[in-house]
């Protein structure tokens, strides 16, 4: 796959110096059709991941999509949508799986009010950051939450508040906005997990597994082991770092460590973790959480469900037909959209 373009950056100075004597017009009243939508690459460096111990680069890739008024409608400023990729996978991967941009435009043509739409990278050495924030990996949730935000709203057309802003993920990008969500009601106003992984509790690993994770000399060497045996280390890797392991930097659950890392894998596990942050999520005008029939997910996402409906949190919640990346595009342009289509422009 071709590298992404770097665009340069681009700076509304006029904009910004006059926005409080301006009254814009909310992005959305009326879709501009005759154009499409405008792609750009960009890098964004996020101080929030300088010096984690994984030596993952703190400037990151990120895909921002622009509505078809936003280049002719210069008075207009518009709602920020943030979508968190999968394990396994970067921002650019999956721009094929959700097939963007046609599945955001088709939402706009269908009557979704128009808004931006940002996918950053977070694919780390171990293949995925969960989003969370850990000497080791980077404080990924300040780079999401802080780092991404301000970039966003200093080179674009914005509306710069919370009300405005919704975040949105699959898998573990599902994870990632029930985490994040969780703890920065300040930033957000509306979630839609997709898919969500990681909500209970781990396992530790069979104890062939944990032999041949004491075999690798380097994290370089993990890219040969399998999709969920690499998992494991990105887990260990955001959930249980420990800066005096090098060169990897994490505990394992093995031998006497056993269940003083289960512990913290479990404080990461938001069914355990939303009893916690019961008055943050109250502060959202809306959470949706959807999961396929035949997904190997659908136990913790309903679980998830009926804790937040424990404590009067309602959230939109549906069980589609489908697997975990069957309804991925459909769903993201069908609901996912036309969901902060509503709520970002009330």
């Amino acid at each position: 796959m071709s590298k992404p373009v770097l665009f340069a950056n681009k700076l509304f100075s006029t904009i910004f110096a006059s926005l409080v004597f301006t009254q814009f017009v909310f992005a959305g009243d009326k879709n501009d059709t005759t154009e499409s939508i405008t792609t750009e690459h960009v890098v964004v460096h996020a101080p929030s991941l300088i010096g984690n111990l994984e030596g993952n680069s703190p400037d990151r890739s990120v895909i921002v999509y622009l509505p078809p008024g936003y280049k002719n409608h210069t008075d207009k400023r518009y709602p920020v949508v943030y979508a968190l990729h999968g394990y396994s996978i970067n921002n650019d991967i999956w721009t094929t799986e959700i097939k963007t941009p046609q599945s955001i435009e088709a939402a706009f043509v269908n009557g979704a009010k128009e808004m931006i739409v940002v996918l950053p990278n977070s694919q780390t050495i171990h293949n995925g950051s969960m989003y969370s924030s850990s000497v080791t990996t980077g404080d990924w949730e300040s780079f999401i939450a802080d780092d991404l935000v301000k970039y966003i709203d200093a080179h674009y057309r914005t509306i710069a508040n919370r009300d405005h802003r919704g975040l949105a993920g699959h898998s573990m990008g599902g994870y990632g906005t029930i985490r994040i969500g969780m703890k920065r009601p300040d930033v957000f106003s509306a979630l839609y997990s997709m898919s969500p992984c990681c909500l209970s509790a781990r396992e530790a690993p069979p104890t062939e597994l944990l032999a041949k994770y004491a075999a690798l000399k380097s994290p370089k060497e993990s890219a040969s082991l399998g999709f969920f045996e690499r998992a494991t280390l990105a887990a260990a890797s955001a959930w249980s770092p420990n800066p005096n392991k090098p060169p990897f930097y994490f505990d394992l659950p093995s031998g006497n460590d056993t269940n003083s890392v289960l512990a913290r894998w479990a404080a990461n596990a938001p069914n355990s973790m939303v009893s916690q942050y019961v008055f943050s999520l109250r502060k959202y005008n809306a959470i949706a959480i959807d999961v396929g029939d035949r997904d190997f997910l659908k136990n913790d996402a309903e679980e998830l469900n009926k804790i937040l409906q424990e404590f009067s949190l309602k959230a939109q919640f549906e069980i589609y037909k489908g697997d975990h990346v069957s309804g991925v595009a459909e769903r993201f342009e069908k609901h996912v959209i036309p969901f902060f289509s509503d709520q970002l422009s009330k």
